[in-house]
């Protein structure tokens, strides 16, 4: 389950190519938490193709803290609204979740203590 809600939703959202310039807000962020939206070429081609409702939106949390500075455990979510996937009855909204472990030097942590 995707951990966004319609206030988040409303947010102001920063306009973002890929989520790495989120991955880095979260790391920044006092509450870890980062939330944008895909622009581009690829965030047109996804709603495009699945002839969405709705922008791609990103939000960006924090897992874990990691001993080395500037290091984190980020849970990843893209949501959409009205996607429409072929073969299933209505659109509805659809959401991608992963985590991370990501530094802001934007390679893995040395160590995940």
């Amino acid at each position: 389950m995707a951990f966004f809600s319609s206030v988040t939703a409303a947010q102001e959202r920063l306009a973002v190519p890929d989520a790495r310039p989120l991955l880095l807000a979260a790391i920044d962020a006092p509450d870890g938490r980062a939330h944008g939206v895909l622009s581009g070429p690829m965030a047109d081609a996804i709603t495009a193709r699945f002839k969405a409702t709705s922008p791609v939106y990103i939000d960006v949390s924090t897992e874990r803290r990691y001993a080395q500075p500037g290091c984190r455990r980020l849970k990843v979510s893209f949501w959409q609204d009205g996607v429409q996937l072929p073969g299933v009855p209505g659109p509805r909204r659809r959401t991608i979740d992963f985590g991370i472990n990501y530094c802001r030097d934007g390679l893995p942590p040395r160590s995940l203590s």
